[in-house]
């Protein structure tokens, strides 16, 4: 009977080993056939599980895991859409969302999502030369004192000059969004045209009727004549001041270099004016006249004249 006994226990262990092997092998082929992949599971919180499943979609996949969403919740990406092996699904709060959105319409700000990939597009810099003219001056030498019957003779004519400027340009979308000069450098100097203006005097010599033309030249010593008014791209301010007090006025104020004191009158184109204005830029053989307006003082220019004290 014990012999009988343990052949029949033997057989019963083989007969349940081989189940278990059984049941092993069916739910292998189980998995095998409903595609098990892991997908990560970030919860609000920012707790992150990893779950073994064969469903398709996130709201499935939820479910499957016992998870459901609460009413301010929502999922990235969408419930309906599918997830695959490796992927994400995360949990967060869909009114934080809303409530920036809502801020971002308050403030009137309307924009597209092709909008905001041109925002992030790359930024490309580039580097450029480019050669630009520099205009001449033209310099008027007047001799005369007055500009009634004069004429013009060009001593010098004018010539414009070449610079080279380097510039950083930002481009984006092939747009030009800044530009930078990093250096400038003269290659060749601008030549002034100079003009020497003349006083003309006619007179009919004997035994003839044609007109004969001389030149003479006004007293005083020559200095160089600029213009300026009371903007600040003159004077880097635009009180109308001069140093000397008084309310700068056309016609009447000349800046002059510290050698002539103030309140001394000065003989200019056939004007006479008071020294009231100083200057960083007014020495030597160089007058500052005031004039009414910017432009006026780009239209007077640099010219040389002969000027005068007044006695």
């Amino acid at each position: 009977m014990k012999k009988e006994e343990k052949a029949s226990i033997s057989i019963m262990r083989i007969i349940c080993i081989s189940i278990i092997l059984i049941l092993i092998s069916g739910i292998g082929v189980m998995a095998v056939n409903t595609n098990l992949k892991d997908v990560k599971i970030i919860l609000q919180n920012g707790y992150e599980m990893t779950a073994l499943t064969g469903k398709e979609t996130v709201s499935e996949i939820l479910e499957e895991n016992n998870i459901v969403l609460e009413e301010n919740q929502k999922t990235i990406p969408d419930l309906e859409a599918q997830v695959n092996a490796g992927e994400s699904i995360k949990i967060t709060d869909k009114s934080y969302n809303e409530v920036q959105i809502a801020n971002i319409s308050e403030e009137g700000v309307e924009t597209s999502l092709e909008q905001l990939l041109e925002n992030y597009a790359p930024i490309t810099e580039k580097i450029v030369v480019e050669q630009v003219p520099i205009p001449f001056e033209t310099i008027t030498k007047n001799t005369t004192g007055t500009t009634q019957n004069t004429k013009n003779k060009v001593l010098q004519q004018g010539k414009d000059g070449l610079k080279e400027i380097t510039y950083k340009i930002k481009y984006q979308n092939d747009v030009e969004i800044e530009k930078t000069v990093i250096s400038e450098k003269v290659i060749t100097e601008p030549q002034d045209k100079i003009v020497q203006v003349q006083k003309t005097v006619t007179t009919t010599s004997r035994g003839s009727s044609l007109p004969r033309t001389t030149s003479t030249g006004a007293s005083g010593e020559i200095y160089k004549v600029t213009a300026y008014c009371s903007c600040a791209k003159c004077c880097g301010k635009t009180t109308g001041i001069t140093a000397s007090g008084t309310r700068a006025t056309a016609g009447r104020t000349i800046a002059a270099p510290a050698r002539f004191a103030f309140g001394t009158k000065l003989s200019l184109n056939g004007k006479v004016y008071t020294v009231e204005d100083r200057g960083g830029a007014i020495s030597g053989n160089k007058i500052d006249l005031y004039v009414s307006s910017h432009a006026e003082a780009l239209a007077w220019g640099v010219r040389y004249l002969p000027v005068s004290v007044v006695k």
